[in-house]
């Protein structure tokens, strides 16, 4: 295979949390510059691998004909993921990849000034489309929800005042006089505006939601689900998931009724959680944030979307 321009975080990790058996069927569903793919190749696996950006699926076709056949490229987000069902495991490694953050034309990253882009797809609204159009309050909400921004009124507000932004550059210079900052501050305070801003426009959390649902639908009974998150708002929903799942949600509080019927868990109990060692974060700092959670699917049904069987 092709040397990998980028190593996954806990690749180690999920492979084993994997468990793969030559001549499985495996989906990587976030594809990406390939990582988790050449390691899931190399253990044997034939591998479906999903990416909604038409640079990842034109630039991994050089892996495609190196793999005597089993990988198979599929330009689509992960929520679609069970049309390649059923398989012996999934992997998601949820968020932005490091091929779009490099590239400053993307314009996911305020480390270099670049058009102020961020779709994952190259289509539809763009960040600038939404920032320069969109009203304050909308945009407050958005970095409030998705950034857990704590003063975005105050970014809102800076931000309609800027108004046309065009650049990444210009966006972050807005956010850093809104909040004020120092060089030596540890974290870059434009560092929530823009998580909140790409995950809005990527719909990443309706997304994450509709693809753990299709990993439960695709899964064979036995097969292993794999899931690295980079943020506190992902992390929460795949732990919701797998804990209701895996029949540890509480029967019912004021707020959820209890269910008028007992539901077979769809996955055992999930595996301890999983974050990367010293080593690791040496070699990667971007990986300081990674969890990984991984559970096995059981014999039951896959759940339906209101959560009935």
């Amino acid at each position: 295979m092709t040397a990998a321009p980028h190593i996954p975080v806990l690749l180690d990790e999920v492979i084993e949390g994997l468990a793969i058996v030559p001549g499985e069927t495996h989906i990587d569903a976030t594809f990406g510059a390939g990582g988790y793919t050449r390691a899931m190749l190399a253990a044997g696996a034939s591998v479906v691998a999903f990416d909604r950006d038409p640079d990842a699926i034109r630039e991994g076709q050089g892996l495609v004909d190196a793999s005597d056949g089993r990988l198979r490229l599929v330009e689509s987000p992960f929520s679609a993921l069970d049309i390649a069902g059923p398989v012996d495991g999934v992997v998601m490694d949820i968020g932005v990849s490091s091929m779009q953050l490099d590239r400053a034309e993307r314009g996911f990253s305020f480390q270099a000034d670049g058009p102020l882009d961020m779709r994952m797809s190259q289509s539809g609204m763009s960040a600038a489309d939404f920032l320069n159009e969109a009203d304050e309050g909308a945009i407050a909400d958005v970095l409030f929800r998705y950034g857990e921004e704590p003063r975005s009124r105050r970014v809102a507000s800076a931000i309609v005042a800027a108004r046309p932004i065009a650049r990444t550059g210009e966006l972050a210079a807005v956010v850093r006089r809104a909040l004020g900052y120092r060089p030596h501050d540890k974290k870059d305070p434009a560092t929530r505006t823009f998580q909140a801003i790409r995950i809005h426009l990527n719909s990443e959390l309706d997304e994450l939601a509709e693809g753990l649902a299709a990993a439960e639908r695709a899964l064979k009974p036995g097969g292993r689900l794999a899931v690295v998150t980079f943020h506190s708002l992902e992390d929460r929903m795949v732990k919701r998931f797998l804990r209701e799942r895996s029949g540890g949600e509480p029967a019912g509080s004021r707020h959820r009724p209890a269910a008028t019927a007992p539901r077979a868990p769809s996955f055992e109990p999930p595996a301890r959680a999983v974050r990367p060692g010293e080593a690791e974060l040496a070699r990667n700092p971007r990986a300081r944030s990674a969890t990984l959670r991984v559970a096995r699917r059981t014999t039951a049904a896959a759940w339906s979307a209101n959560g009935g069987q």
